[in-house]
């Protein structure tokens, strides 16, 4: 007998947003290590915001929100809002009841700047690092470095003279045509209108130069994550003058590795390194000139896997840009995007972590 092409819905329904999500699902070990991360936060949370006046959203639900248009890779905070409207798992990750009003998008706009005024991502992260040192998943001695482009959300009409020397172009329209051939551009002379805070910059001789950040991670090297984070304006110091500024925040004296590509060797770098007791475990350049390390470094066995395991933070750059929203971001100001580049990595730690943990879960069932 055929079915009915009907829709009868009960009077009465009875059930929680924990009876829609699987017990498997990845989403759950997730939010288990957010929430624990959330709530050693909370004396931070409570400077926040005045003690009288309307309840405002807590901050604990936008970051598991932001989280989610990583995870997701969301375009907008716009998009986002409208998930939460109809999708369960997220709202149950962000922990709004079915029958809880989704708030406007704007709300992230309003409190983004307070959320970067009291650095609450930079200490987000430290704690998600922090639950994967608890577990034992980090590395003390053995750190990888390395650097990526995140291109600007600003356009190269934007990149106008700093004097105004220059009338703008003709035509009308917002796309309106331009023509910079024979014209010298630089940092030094030029800046953008739109993201002044963005560099010119090209990666070799062979590419074309953009507008853009430079992003840089340092990895541990045990189970390949990242345990520091931060953006930079574009330039040819920027790689190591990061990477030196990441070991000064590493704590204790003890005496580590540090793996890197051939951009670091150079002398002041490996200079750098060996004053601050780091064996620089960098990647030889001789096509060009002499290496800054010779055979007292790459001789050691330690020499050869610290440059087969740096590989891997190319996996963190990638994932970043393919899910994360990296590879050019939507927000303008070195700091904004230093925000947005840390909560793209700790979202990846906390991925990786749960791969980690499941694996180490079986091996121990075996």
């Amino acid at each position: 007998m055929r079915g009915v092409d009907g829709l009868q819905e009960s009077l009465f329904t009875v059930a929680k947003l924990e009876d829609f999500i699987p017990q498997d699902h990845p989403l759950r070990a997730v939010r288990e290590m957010v929430n624990v991360a959330l709530a050693d936060l909370n004396g931070l949370f409570s400077t926040l915001y005045a003690e009288g006046g309307r309840e405002s959203i807590a901050p604990e639900k936008l970051l598991r929100a932001l989280l989610l248009q990583v995870f997701f890779s969301v375009r907008s905070e716009r998009q986002l809002m409208e998930q939460l409207r109809y999708n369960l798992l997220f709202r149950w990750f962000v922990g709004l009841a079915i029958d809880d009003v989704v708030w406007h998008h704007s709300v992230f706009a309003k409190n983004r700047d307070r959320l970067l005024d009291h650095a609450v991502l930079d200490a987000f992260f430290a704690q998600v690092v922090e639950q994967a040192d608890k577990r034992g998943l980090l590395s003390k001695e053995h750190f990888s470095v390395d650097g990526t482009l995140i291109q600007a959300w600003a356009s190269h009409k934007s990149f106008r003279p700093k004097d105004d020397s220059i009338d703008p172009p003709e035509g009308g329209g917002r796309n309106v045509e331009a023509d910079w051939k024979g014209q010298p551009r630089s940092n030094a002379t030029h800046a953008s209108t739109t993201d002044p805070d963005a560099r010119l910059y090209k990666k070799t001789a062979n590419t074309a130069s953009i507008l853009c950040y430079q992003g840089h991670v340092l990895m541990e090297n045990r189970s390949g994550l990242v345990i520091n984070a931060m953006v930079t304006s574009a330039d040819g110091y920027g790689e190591r003058k990061a990477a030196v500024a990441m070991i000064d925040a590493l704590p204790g004296t003890r005496a580590r590795t540090l793996a890197a590509d051939k951009a670091y060797d150079t002398a002041d770098f490996v200079a750098d390194c060996r004053a601050r007791k780091v064996t620089p475990h960098v990647a030889q350049y001789t096509s060009r000139r002499r290496s800054a390390i010779d055979q007292r470094t790459t001789r050691h066995p330690g020499y050869e896997i610290s440059q087969r395991i740096r590989k891997r933070i190319e996996e963190h750059f990638g994932w970043g840009k393919t899910v994360g929203g990296i590879r050019q971001t939507v927000y303008r100001g070195l700091q904004r995007v230093d925000q947005h580049f840390k909560l793209t990595m700790t979202a990846n730690n906390l991925i990786r972590m749960v791969k980690l943990m499941s694996g180490l879960a079986a091996e121990a069932g075996t």
